[in-house]
């Protein structure tokens, strides 16, 4: 099987499919040869076309010089020359020539007898034709003339000459222009089948590599190919390689985090069953099964927020951004977290809803932001008369920002920049013993999908942080 065959269809042997040389070979040759041959009859048509016209203006001359000769005698029209002189002019090397003079009945003056050419039509002065005399094929042309004697001249050849000129116009023309088709077919297949030979080699380095190897082919293939298209398609499978390895490496990723980080409290819920199954008092189930809803409350956050890492990272190629109304996502957001806050004690609040303010961003980013940062500001901004406020407005650089605030101890900067990274937990968050360091990563992954800055600062007038979505436009 040639190395550019293509994939089988269902239900269909491979074998029985072309190579991708044999298709284009028989797309290119085929029609070349049919142009060649469609052109080379032309041609030949053509060339016997005005040799025969030659031929037949030669015969018409003839027939002239025979009217030439043509006297007045007593019965008639008579032939003045002689048979040596009408010899010497109807001498051909090659041809056998034939002639005949008639009269307007039909009789015969002079010449052969049965030459009987076709008749002429009225006002017609000459006219050719094909006939058979002595079982031989002539072409004959008739000359009639009415001024002052009334006859027609017929004169008439044979065709050799006509045939071997034909034969040699066609041996002289089509045998080059074999050669040279041959020629020119011989160096379009060596030019496909060079042409072709990258696409080859990315064949072979495809199939001969493991599942498991996702390394980009052989630089020789992409940056050496003969044409733009096999090197594109060389640099798409290296594309597409690269794609699948980040995309494995994610879900390795995902997989690994998902294992690691519900084995504590997976045992944590074990312990809590097996210590309440151990005792008889429904005061202790009653504890340890709030223990056990807690743990379960923490992991189910813990595996949603790994789900939104790992969808970010899906999401990097399909991404469509689209006109957002900032304001009214986060007045929603807001209105969701209101009974969350409530039960907190933190007061929420929003500035700068009331005015239409319109991004280019996805909607379900936007949100999973704002309700990570919203999570993280209602679980570890402790103050003594908590409150946060989540802000839209105009930046310096006229640019929209998001903002959620709020009153806690606030992170110094190291901190705060070592809290972007993922399975990083703060003082709070480790004082606590919640979360798992992935919610100011989230966002700021989600971020860099949306093209927007992620940044922590300290809030103004006083203690606390503010957490700022920058956007690349808004309007």
């Amino acid at each position: 099987m040639s190395a550019l065959q293509g994939p089988a269809r269902e239900g269909a042997p491979a074998h029985h499919k072309p190579s991708l040389r044999s298709r284009v070979t028989r797309h290119v040759v085929l029609p070349l040869v049919l142009m060649w041959a469609l052109g080379t009859a032309v041609a030949l048509s053509v060339a016997n076309y005005f040799a025969g016209q030659a031929f037949d203006r030669s015969l018409l001359d003839d027939a002239y010089a025979v009217a030439a000769n043509m006297r007045a005698g007593s019965d008639g029209p008579v032939l003045s020359l002689s048979p040596p002189e009408m010899g010497a002019l109807l001498f051909d090397q090659s041809e056998s020539m034939y002639f005949a003079v008639l009269r307007p009945d039909g009789e015969l003056v002079a010449g052969h007898a049965g030459l009987h050419p076709p008749p002429l039509a009225d006002e017609v002065p000459y006219g050719f034709s094909d006939l058979s005399f002595q079982g031989r094929e002539l072409r004959a042309v008739s000359l009639r003339r009415g001024d002052p004697l009334q006859f027609t001249v017929v004169m008439a050849q044979t065709t050799a000459s006509r045939k071997r000129l034909l034969h040699r116009m066609l041996a002289y023309s089509v045998v080059p222009q074999v050669l040279l088709l041959l020629l020119l077919a011989w160096w379009l297949l060596r030019g496909i089948q060079r042409d072709l030979r990258p696409l080859a080699e990315l064949q072979r380095a495809v199939d001969r590599r493991d599942a498991r190897d996702l390394t980009p082919v052989p630089p020789s293939v992409t940056t050496f190919a003969s044409t733009r298209d096999v090197e594109r398609l060389g640099l798409a499978v290296n594309s597409m390689l690269a794609r699948l390895d980040e995309s494995i490496r994610a879900q390795r990723e995902f997989a690994g985090n998902v294992a690691h980080e519900l084995r504590t409290p997976l045992a944590g819920i074990r312990a809590q069953a097996d210590y309440a199954l151990a005792h008889a008092d429904p005061q202790v189930w009653r504890e340890q099964l709030q223990g056990i809803a807690r743990a379960e409350a923490r992991a189910s956050h813990m595996v949603e927020q790994l789900l939104a890492l790992a969808l970010a990272d899906e999401a990097r190629a399909g991404l469509q951004l689209e006109p957002v109304a900032l304001n009214e996502l986060v007045r929603s957001v807001l209105l969701r977290f209101l009974p969350k806050a409530d039960a907190a004690g933190v007061d929420l609040g929003g500035e700068g809803l009331d005015e239409p303010v319109t991004v280019q961003a996805n909607a379900a980013l936007l949100e999973g932001i704002l309700g990570n940062l919203l999570d993280n500001a209602l679980r570890y901004g402790n103050a003594e008369r908590p409150h946060v406020t989540v802000t839209v407005a105009r930046g310096a650089d006229g640019r929209t920002v998001l903002s959620v605030t709020d009153n806690g101890p606030g992170l110094s900067a190291p901190e705060a920049e070592r809290l972007r990274s993922r399975w990083t937990l703060g003082a709070a968050g480790q004082r606590l013993g919640e979360g798992a360091g992935l919610g100011l990563a989230i966002v700021s992954r989600y971020a860099e999908l949306l093209d927007a800055r992620f940044s922590l600062e300290p809030a103004d007038g006083g203690p606390g942080l503010r957490a700022n979505v920058t956007f690349a436009d808004g309007s």
